[in-house]
Parts: C-alpha cells; structure tokens; sequence
C-alpha cells in the first residue's frame, strides 16, 4: 500500500509539472513555434507513457473511462476514402474546435505509418467563451489494413484512444466506424465525452460531404 501511495503521489506530482509547463491563458492561437510544440508534444508523451503503464482508470485515482462507436457510411471506394479520411490535415476547418495541426514527424516503420502531432483547438468552456487547447496525438496508420489508431493526450490529463476501421460495402461505398474511448477525471468525463463524440460526428459529416463532392 505504501508503494502505491508512493507511486500516485509520484503521478500527481509529475502531473502537477506537466500541467504548470502548458498551462496558458484564454486566447483564440497559441504563440509557441512549432518547436516549441514539439518539445511539449514530447513531454506529455513521456507523461502520457508514465501514467498509461502505471495506472488504470480506477475510481480509486479518481478517473474514469467512457466507451463508445460511431459509424457513417460514405458513397466513395475505400481507398480513396482512407487516404482523405487518414489525412488529420483534412480535419482542420471541419468542426468549430480545431483551428490547426502542427505534424512534428511523420515516418513509415514495418509497413505502418507513425505521425506525431499537436492539434491547436479552441474549446467552449464557460458561456460559450472559447480556450485554446493544444491535444498532442500520435497517429498509427496501416494502410495495408485499411484502419489507424490515434492516441492523444490534452489538459487537463484527459486521454483519448481512437481505432478507426474502414469497411468496404461492395457497392462503391465505405463504412467509417469509429471506435473511441475517453480517460479524464470523474469530474471532467462527461463534458469529454459529450464534446469529443460531437466534435467527432461533426467531422465525419464534414469529411463525408467533401468526400463526395469532390473536394477531397
């Protein structure tokens, strides 16, 4: 028991370090450069590493975990459908929330395609007053498979694990289904999932009517 208390303690004080070093006042962009965000993309990596493998979302750590699926079905083949779909510059202007990507690295390892990024998002939080939220990610895509996972990291300590699967129908269509789940606070997880899940079902639509139209 003492070695957990130990360990949590060790977690909520590298927490506290990790949150002290991004935290910045309400404004519609960041100011960083893009090296700048690389370097805090690495640091909440290397905190979202520590604390995946050292916790699990247990009331007792005072998190928890939300699950959920969300599917739509564009008139497109597959291929063409996964190479728009998996491009996360493609998302930018498609929901409210994200204003910009800033990609870090993107590298091919064993056939799968590694892209670190920091998403800049502006997040109604109080009145519909917009915070300007930095979502440091790393996307795994298998184009071989037809399907990429995306991990992603954001203050304060919310999570979230995506594995998108595309899915030919045989008739010149594809199924896009999302799988996501949340990790936050038991205070913050409703708004996460209420948010996350719209902001996601809004880029869907998004992408699916510039998919059709021919814009992607």
């Amino acid at each position: 028991m003492k070695k957990f208390f130990r360990l949590f303690a060790i977690q909520l004080f590298t927490a506290a370090v990790v949150l002290g070093a991004f935290s910045n006042p309400v404004h519609a962009e960041t100011f960083e450069t893009d090296a700048q965000l690389a370097a805090e993309w690495q640091a909440a990596w290397d905190f979202y590493k520590f604390y995946e493998c050292a916790t699990a979302p247990l009331p007792l750590t005072g998190r928890s975990q939300v699950k959920r699926d969300i599917s739509i079905d564009i008139d497109a083949p597959i291929e063409h459908v996964f190479t728009a779909y998996s491009n996360v510059d493609n998302h930018v202007g498609l929901h409210s929330f994200l204003k910009r990507v800033v990609t870090h690295t993107d590298r091919t390892e064993g056939g799968v395609r590694y892209v670190d990024f920091t998403a800049i998002e502006d997040i109604p939080v109080v009145a519909g007053i917009p915070a300007t939220s930095k979502t440091h990610a790393q996307q795994r895509i298998h184009p071989d498979e037809f399907f990429y996972e995306t991990d992603s990291w954001s203050l304060p300590n919310v999570v979230t694990h995506q594995k998108i699967v595309f899915e030919d129908l045989g008739t010149g269509g594809t199924r896009v289904t999302e799988h996501l789940t949340f990790e936050a606070s038991v205070v913050l997880i409703d708004f996460t999932v209420t948010n996350g899940v719209s902001s996601h079902q809004e880029t869907q639509e998004g992408l699916k009517e510039a998919i059709e139209s021919g814009a992607l």
